[in-house]
């Protein structure tokens, strides 16, 4: 049976990246040799780490513009930490929005003032705080693009004089905009572009050396960008695979392309909890995500009998986070609109027999 991936991450991945990925875990480029047992610093791998980079910057659209796109790890978390020791003198703002929200504001304290210039906690995060101020003389502005837990996203990004920095690990790719409004985009792979393992950071170099503090070598934006990514041994799979998803993404028509099928799926999605008197979504509709769908039963009765079609409909991974509850659908780029339709499909069901 077809198994239809709803899960947050590590995310769906499409099959002919997998494929690709499998046959040079076997075999890489003909070599004899598997893709995880060769030389980071090969011909071969080198040429995936520069073509994984210039496809970020180019779907991005930041070509020409003073960026550079750097492969690191640790995750989206390590980033919380880094973006502070880089760019925090004295003060910075951040909007909370969320879990991930609270973990960077955690980590930025530890350099300077931080000024949450707007927060949704009082109505656990399912919203997205409007009206707020950003005061002047801010080191830099940080917000998160996407939240993954309570499946929230922000429609609209503030003006402002200060850097503006911006999670976007579980939407990365998904839609387009005007990337050059921020100075540094950072986005864990495996939300939307890879296996778990590697980051991708955006920065623009202009933002870099203007902290008084030293900062040690491998939290380093600019050590890192000397070395094209390379200062220590990069996580060379996941690597490889984010470059084929790239590649993948490109293939398809770019981030305008897959837009229009995430809008799609997301607009079959709603409108059938909308619509369910037996389904209820947990964000406000104004803030709502397209990669991840919040929603809950409105009769925990219904539950058994709703995760058992789920199952049988090979329906995986779409229970809610412990903060939130119910259930979470996860519509990240490789997920196809049919399986959408399978899940919406068993939702209609659960209403009738409901």
């Amino acid at each position: 049976m077809k198994k239809h991936n709803f899960s947050a991450g590590p995310c769906i991945l499409p099959q002919e990246v997998l494929l690709k990925a499998s046959g040079a875990v076997m075999d890489f480029n003909g070599s004899g040799l598997s893709l995880i047992e060769i030389s980071h610093r090969s011909k071969d791998f080198i040429a995936v780490m520069e073509n994984a980079r210039s496809l970020a910057i180019e779907l991005l659209g930041l070509e020409g513009k003073g960026y550079k796109a750097l492969f690191l790890q640790g995750g989206a978390s390590m980033q919380f930490l880094m973006v502070a020791y880089n760019l925090l003198e004295t003060k910075a703002g951040y909007l909370n929005t969320g879990a991930w929200s609270d973990k960077a504001i955690k980590e930025a304290k530890l350099f300077g003032e931080v000024i949450e210039v707007g927060c949704s906690k009082d109505e656990n995060f399912k919203y997205i705080p409007k009206g707020y101020h950003v005061p002047k003389g801010l080191d830099f502005l940080h917000l998160t693009s996407n939240n993954t837990i309570f499946g929230t996203q922000l429609k609209k990004f503030p003006k402002t004089d200060a850097p503006l920095v911006c999670d976007m690990s579980s939407d990365i790719f998904s839609r387009q905009m005007d990337f050059s409004q921020f100075d540094l985009i950072y986005a864990g792979a495996q939300k939307n572009m890879g296996p778990a393992g590697t980051t991708l950071v955006v920065v623009k170099e202009d933002i870099l050396g203007k902290v008084s503090r030293k900062i040690p070598s491998i939290l380093d934006y600019q050590v890192h960008i000397s070395k094209d990514s390379m200062f220590n041994t990069p996580a060379v799979f996941p690597v490889y695979v984010s470059m084929l998803t790239l590649e993948w993404l490109k293939n398809m028509g770019g981030i305008a392309a897959i837009e229009e099928i995430n809008r799609k799926k997301a607009q079959l999605l709603y409108s059938e909890i909308d619509l369910s008197p037996v389904f209820n979504g947990y964000a406000n509709k104004e803030d709502r995500s397209l990669m991840n769908a919040t929603f809950d039963l409105t009769d925990d009765k219904l539950k058994e009998p709703f995760e058992t079609m789920l199952k049988e409909a090979g329906i995986n991974g779409l229970n809610g986070h412990r903060s939130v509850g119910g259930y979470r659908a996860s519509m990240y780029n490789a997920l196809s609109l049919e399986s959408v339709g399978i899940l919406v499909d068993v939702m209609s069901e659960m209403e009738r027999k409901g």
